[in-house]
């Protein structure tokens, strides 16, 4: 698919970029699904790091800026080696992606 986007002129289409991503339960596949297309898309030739930077980024609010600084701590002691589409949104759906019920049965 990337190899069709870039033939096809990807790095010149319009993709919509994500809203700060502050942990809301119906917000997280959207949030991913917003991501996984921009970085096919536009950031298809950047590393996995400068991808996942990127991502993080976007995680600027309450319960998701804690859990992208703990992310950004691994990294840093080489305790992570994430790969943005595989580990990184797995992560981020098993996290945030709890579905309303379990989130009330939580608190």
């Amino acid at each position: 698919m990337a190899t069709l986007l870039q033939q096809s002129g990807g790095a010149r289409v319009e993709v919509v970029k994500p809203s700060l991503f502050s942990r809301r339960i119906e917000k997280v596949n959207v949030f991913v699904d917003i991501v996984c297309l921009y970085l096919r898309i536009k950031m298809i030739e950047e590393s996995e790091l400068t991808k996942m930077a990127w991502v993080l980024s976007y995680m600027q609010e309450g319960v998701a800026k804690a859990w992208k600084n703990n992310q950004l701590d691994e990294l840093s002691k080489g305790e992570s080696e994430i790969e943005i589409e595989k580990e990184l949104f797995r992560k981020m759906r098993n996290k945030f992606g709890k579905t309303v019920e379990e989130k009330r049965k939580i608190e």
